[in-house]
């Protein structure tokens, strides 16, 4: 059932992202729901679920979004673009107080917050956070917004062949935090293997490869258990068991599965193709 429907006219919504809601806190009645939206022109829109109303619009960036995530906390909102361009803003204020042009000249393809200690990594930090961008390369941040304070954890560079075509033509470049392994990532992209890595932000390197059968173009990693869910160019959906196990195919998608979400609970995945979405019920979850 179509519950509310937002409409830009002339622009294409690129990326959206829900706002989280705050740890320990429950719903409350009536409580405001917040949906943060990138496009085509370089605008940033937050629209109030509860309200069915546009509250925000911010305009970080030249280029058309291709990525955005808020924080953790929810106080700031992360958007990347095509031109590589990184804006960190303030959906309170509408003022954007960072702009990272590190990844600039490759479509980010991925931004990702996770919460941490300070001590992890010997940097007094709120949380980490994580770019991708189109070139195979992965920037990995530790950021306290309320001190602004932004600073850059590790760098990742992940070697490939020569490609026959332009980047677009490419499997995207598509990097995570590990939900059941602190201090890892796992990364996915074209590359000399066809394979999944899993590289330890402490030890600087990376842990152990699994093998897959084609490169990927979707990625999640399950939050309740060690399961990763791959979409694949064929049509293909794999649910990979992690460090290792036999993995489950499943078939169906009418093309690319491009988009795959497992639900905070990890008991349902969501899974997109060019004109069918999925959901799926994880019964061993």
């Amino acid at each position: 059932e179509l519950v509310v429907q937002f409409q830009v006219l002339n622009q294409s919504c690129q990326c959206l992202a829900w706002k989280p809601r705050p740890v320990g806190v429950w719903p409350c009645p009536g409580e405001s729901q917040h949906v943060v939206a990138g496009y085509s022109d370089g605008t940033v829109r937050v629209f109030s679920v509860s309200r069915t109303e546009m509250e925000l619009k911010m305009h970080p960036h030249a280029a058309a979004l291709t990525a955005i995530t808020y924080s953790t906390d929810g106080e700031m909102i992360l958007s990347g673009s095509k031109d590589g361009v990184v804006a960190v803003s303030s959906p309170r204020t509408g003022m954007t107080i960072h702009v990272l042009a590190d990844h600039k000249g490759s479509p980010i393809t991925v931004l990702q917050c996770t919460r941490k200690q300070f001590h992890d990594f010997g940097v007094e930090a709120g949380e980490l956070w994580l770019a991708t961008s189109s070139d195979r390369r992965v920037s990995v941040w530790a950021s306290d917004w309320l001190r602004d304070k932004c600073e850059l954890l590790d760098w990742l560079s992940f070697p490939a062949p020569a490609g026959p075509e332009g980047l677009d033509s490419l499997p995207p470049s598509l990097a995570a935090f590990c939900p059941w392994e602190h201090g890892v990532l796992v990364y996915v992209g074209f590359g000399l293997q066809k394979e999944a890595l899993f590289y330890s932000l402490r030890k600087k390197q990376v842990l152990r490869k699994i093998s897959l059968p084609a490169f990927a173009t979707a990625l999640s990693l399950s939050p309740a258990a060690p399961f990763m869910a791959i979409g694949f160019g064929d049509r293909l959906l794999r649910l990979q068991p992690c460090p290792a196990g036999a993995p489950q195919d499943y078939a169906g998608h009418d093309d690319t599965v491009h988009f795959c979400r497992f639900a905070p609970s990890g008991r349902r995945l969501l899974t997109a193709s060019h004109s069918a979405v999925f959901v799926w019920e994880l019964t061993g979850a």
